[in-house]
């Protein structure tokens, strides 16, 4: 079995592949803009989930009187001529449709399905985010990523004339049918821009605190939250469970380093305690919850660290 001309076209193809991503790579730098850029643009090119795309896009609209929110409700307010981006018109249609005539719902009962969201919001987001030039199309039009999948026909033909259906052969098709198929539904692709990773990378927190997803569906009124940590004689380390009412995320200093960092914090109400409880999260777990969850977490009560979460369940 000689597979001296497959694996010459496989290199081959991997070149070329290789040469359409560097090319496509390059960018006009651009300043970043000197306005204040959407917060479902920011939540977007920080790789925030598309839930949180659409929290923003919520509490963008109220800011400016579009609907209002209080605590975890929202309400519809009289319709106003003003100009509206394609995505905010998209969240208020929604929004409108969920309400079904109702004068208020809470923000969790008005989240559209992550489907939905991913396939009708972001695009729209990724939209504006390009128009701002804050993003752009790796490929100006899907002529590339069509020729690098109709490219694979060549190496995974030679590779079966050679191997037939050894496992080289099924190889090639496995590869070939995944690299082609990943190549067609990314389409011509989104990269942010150097101004757009600019503001991704800033640490700004938001500027208004009542513009955080709160959830009071477990018995939280909403005020009340004990800071993380405890000097009183606890434990190393403990199982905690309850709901997920709040988060929100600070620029906090490393005493280590002494250099400015991220901070992310999650609020835990156990159904029937008239506080909630903060403990500090990694970046990870913070993505993972939304307001409203149930999960269980192993925590260290003296300093309000969570070490890992040991179980996580959605109910809406």
């Amino acid at each position: 079995m000689d597979l001296a001309w497959p694996v010459t076209a496989w290199a081959l193809w991997v070149t070329a592949l290789a040469a359409a991503f560097k090319v496509s790579s390059r960018e006009r730098l651009l300043e970043a803009p000197r306005y204040e850029v959407p917060a479902p643009v920011v939540e977007l090119l920080r790789g925030m989930r598309s839930q949180d795309v659409f929290q923003a896009a919520l509490f963008d609209l109220a800011g400016r009187g579009w609907v209002t929110i209080e605590g975890d409700r929202l309400s519809s307010t009289p319709p106003r001529q003003a100009p509206l981006r394609p995505y905010e018109r998209w969240v208020l249609e929604r929004v409108a449709t969920r309400l079904g005539g109702k004068p208020y719902a809470p923000v969790t009962a008005l989240m559209p399905e992550g489907s939905d969201l991913d396939s009708d919001l972001v695009p729209l987001v990724r939209q504006t985010a390009i128009e701002l030039g804050l993003a752009r199309r790796r490929w100006q039009t899907m002529i590339v990523p069509l020729l690098l999948a109709m490219g694979l026909v060549v190496p995974w033909y030679a590779t079966i004339s050679a191997a037939g259906l050894s496992w080289p052969g099924m190889i090639a098709t496995m590869v070939s049918f995944v690299a082609g198929g990943s190549l067609l539904m990314a389409g011509r692709g989104f990269l942010p821009t150097e101004a757009g990773r600019e503001i991704a990378g800033s640490d700004r927190a938001p500027l208004d605190p009542r513009q955080q997803w709160i959830y009071t569906g477990s018995g939280w009124r909403g005020a009340e939250i004990e800071p993380p940590g405890s000097s009183a004689p606890v434990p190393k380390q403990q199982e905690v469970s309850g709901y997920i009412v709040k988060r929100w995320a600070v620029n906090d200093m490393d005493p280590d380093s002494m250099s400015s960092r991220r901070a992310y914090y999650v609020a835990l109400h156990d159904g029937s305690s008239e506080k909630a409880t903060s403990y500090l999260v990694k970046e990870g777990v913070y993505h993972d919850v939304l307001p409203g969850d149930f999960v269980r977490l192993l925590v260290k009560p003296r300093t309000g660290r969570v070490v890992r979460m040991l179980g996580h369940e959605r109910h809406w």
